[in-house]
């Protein structure tokens, strides 16, 4: 038997052998998922052995972690403007940099209708379905797993949406008409996909992070479609890649939008782009 202590500093010197980053962050997450224990609980009982079980469990976990597989696909879990969403390898794993767009969005968003594209896990939609009193959620996905994981969020969370399987528009059911379309799209560009974290190009989804080759071809076709889907005055918002701001904002205006924006985010990059539709 081995206590909780020398468990742990055995998970972070599996992890920090393997070249994981925060090596000791994601082992105490591990050993957390495991064992359930908080830090203080930690503290108070660090030098109880560890449940052989436990040990097993964390060893496992230790070494998938070690193969980069993303921390959030391990737990099942990723935490997401103070929500906790599933998360599984069929969806994007939900980052800081996106809660810019959710908070653009809910400054306008009460009592609206929201069309979410590319949904993933639901995240952006779901958030702003508990931000906001939205009258109508609808999320689109071409992955029909993340579809599924998107239903299990919106359970979770007691939050009222709807989610369609299918490309962009295409799943959106006829007649249907939105105050608001919002879209994390991928975007970034194929030649830079290699360069990517192991964590990144070796394991997240590749159709929701390939934007072809300038990483464009989503806001294309999203922009091309929108006016057929949004209500008179209706706005657009994305999330795009921090040198993206000029080439969206141009599609945007090519297209008729109005009112055009790039917001920043917490780093000061250009990380949203926001539009109003042509009358």
């Amino acid at each position: 038997m081995i206590s909780c202590k020398e468990a742990l500093n055995c998970a972070v010197e599996s992890l920090a052998a393997a070249g994981v980053p925060d090596a000791e962050i994601d082992a105490w997450y591990l050993f957390e998922h495991v064992t359930g224990m908080n830090r203080a609980s930690y503290f108070l009982h660090n030098t109880d052995a560890m449940e052989e079980e436990q040990v097993k469990k964390l060893q496992d976990l230790t070494e998938q972690r070690a193969q980069r597989i993303p921390l959030q696909y391990i737990t099942g879990s990723q935490e997401f403007m103070g929500y906790s969403f599933l998360v599984s390898p069929a969806t994007l794993i939900p980052r800081q940099d996106t809660e810019v767009l959710v908070e653009e969005v809910s400054r306008v968003a009460e009592g609206k209708r929201v069309l979410d594209l590319c949904t993933g896990t639901g995240c952006i939609l779901l958030s702003l379905a508990k931000m906001c009193r939205l009258a109508k959620a609808v999320g689109t996905d071409i992955s029909s797993e993340a579809i599924e994981t998107a239903k299990k969020n919106a359970g979770c969370l007691q939050a009222e949406a709807e989610f369609y399987c299918g490309d962009l528009f295409e799943a959106v059911p006829q007649g249907m008409r939105f105050d608001i379309i919002v879209s994390n799209p991928p975007y970034i560009p194929s030649a830079v996909i290699d360069t990517l974290m192991p964590e990144v190009k070796e394991h997240e989804p590749m159709s929701a992070l390939d934007g072809d080759a300038d990483g464009l071809k989503f806001y294309r076709e999203i922009i091309k479609n929108a006016n057929k889907f949004l209500t008179e005055q209706g706005q657009i918002f994305f999330e795009i890649g921090c040198e993206q701001g000029a080439d969206v904002s141009a599609l945007l205006a090519e297209n008729g939008f109005q009112n055009i924006r790039v917001i920043k985010d917490l780093a000061g990059l250009d990380r949203v782009v926001s539009a109003t539709r042509a009358k």
